[in-house]
């Protein structure tokens, strides 16, 4: 009989899901999230200053606007589609370049990171026109309608060009990654222009680039012409899918799952922020930019900084405070004066790891249970219209309620935000308290242990 020990269901499954969360696309994704945080709160900020007369109706207040800052109101807009209206670009790009950067280093290729933002938008552009196959032949789409306008192929709206903005993210992640793909065969088979070592490596990288951009160009015009004569187009078909996993993640129970995960994950020691937010951030950044637009979608932008994960995973706040001010066990009590600013930040690795909250049974429920209770209250109070729609994109260290706020725009934000840190508090209690005592408990037979011996 072999001695060796079968491996268990635990150490499969984190093997497993750390090997997704180490995946070159996983990173990839998580990097492109990263780098347009700072785009969209310049965003948020600007278009916040258009809607402050919704938010301060006071008529003082809305007179003072409109006779100073409000006069500038279209120069916010501007600034906000600058930004949030070309969303797919910055996504899209951003992914290609992280995505280049890691092959480049992992498997020594001659890859230029920004020739992969360039020819993945190259690749996003080629599908954004909308043609149809008409006549034998592909054709322009001309709409001419109210909320529904399409001037030679290409759609616009009040923000710019209708597919490289919200809409376009998912078809830009699609194109960055098929882009990359064929980059990154091109210079691993030697499928390049190669220019004397005189030549200057800006002008040598470009004409690399060449023979990877032409086969791209090919590929995706070829991918496009198939569908249209088909009746369809890039855009239309991913819809499809995505479409069903936005309305999954649109849904409570969708949420409620989603939460779950996160939870489940981080108890196994796995990152499941990042896990599980590299399957929705390209979703809550898409509703957040049509709820701007008056869309009502609950799960949207910093949904889980600014109501659930108050602070950090696991919605541990109160739970931290407590143990700073009233916990009676040595361990605690010092942990939670390390933990107690960071904690105000949404930080709280020492407490996930130090106190722990891995791998520990008696916090299992209450680590699960918090955000879970907390995400309901809020898509509640969203759903039914209580607390304004995320609009804005607050940066997620932002403090409780301030984040609220700032997301929604509203004080009613605020308000939900404190009120789910409450909530959260009262679910850890029991547990935290029993965990305190049995840490007590320890302590004083330590203590007792160690005097008997002197």
């Amino acid at each position: 009989m072999s001695d060796t020990a079968k491996p268990s269901f635990k150490d499969n499954m984190m093997k497993y899901l750390g090997k997704f969360s180490g995946s070159r696309f996983v990173r990839a994704i998580m990097g492109a999230g990263y780098s347009i945080i700072a785009f969209s709160i310049i965003g948020s900020m600007f278009l916040i200053l258009t809607v402050l007369p919704q938010v301060i109706k006071a008529d003082w207040f809305v007179d003072f606007y409109n006779a100073t800052i409000g006069r500038f109101n279209n120069i916010y807009t501007v600034i906000y589609n600058a930004t949030m209206g070309i969303i797919a670009i910055f996504f899209a790009g951003s992914f290609a370049y992280n995505y280049a950067d890691i092959y480049r280093k992992e498997e020594n290729l001659l890859l230029d990171p920004l020739n992969a933002v360039f020819l993945t938008l190259m690749g996003l552009f080629i599908t954004v026109p909308q043609l149809i196959w008409k006549g034998g032949q592909t054709a322009w789409v001309n709409i001419l309608k109210d909320g529904n306008v399409v001037a030679n192929g290409y759609g616009v709206s009040g923000s710019g060009l209708t597919r490289i903005g919200a809409t376009g993210i998912f078809t830009g992640l699609i194109v960055a990654w098929l882009t990359v793909q064929i980059y990154r065969y091109c210079m691993k088979h030697n499928l390049r222009i190669k220019m004397p070592a005189s030549v200057p490596a800006g002008v040598s990288n470009s004409f690399s680039a060449m023979i990877p951009g032409f086969l791209i160009a090919f590929i995706i015009a070829v991918i496009d012409v198939i569908l249209i004569v088909l009746g369809t187009d890039i855009f239309q078909l991913l819809y499809i899918p995505f479409s069903f996993i936005s309305n999954i993640a649109g849904s409570w129970w969708g949420v409620l799952i989603i939460f779950f995960l996160i939870g489940l994950l981080w108890w196994f020691g796995i990152h499941g922020a990042t896990i599980i937010s590299s399957f929705y951030q390209a979703i809550v950044l898409s509703n957040m930019a049509a709820n701007a637009h008056g869309a009502h979608l609950v799960f949207a932008g910093e949904f889980t900084n600014a109501f659930v994960f108050m602070g950090g995973s696991g919605a541990t706040l109160g739970m931290a405070m407590w143990m700073a001010f009233a916990a009676k066990s040595k361990q605690l009590h010092e942990l939670g004066k390390l933990e107690a600013v960071p904690a105000i930040f949404n930080i709280n690795e020492p407490i996930l790891f130090g106190l722990p909250i891995v791998y520990n049974v008696y916090l299992f429920v209450p680590f699960l249970l918090a955000p879970m209770a907390c995400s309901m209250v809020a898509y509640a109070a969203i759903a039914l219209r209580i607390v304004p729609v995320i609009r804005f994109q607050q940066p997620w260290p932002t403090p409780i309620g301030l984040g609220g706020m700032i997301a929604t725009a509203s004080w009613q934000g605020f308000v939900l935000a404190v009120v789910n840190a409450i909530i959260a508090f009262f679910i850890w209690y029991p547990f935290i308290k029993h965990y305190d005592n049995k840490l007590l408990k320890q302590e004083q037979a330590d203590e007792a242990s160690n005097a008997a011996q002197k």
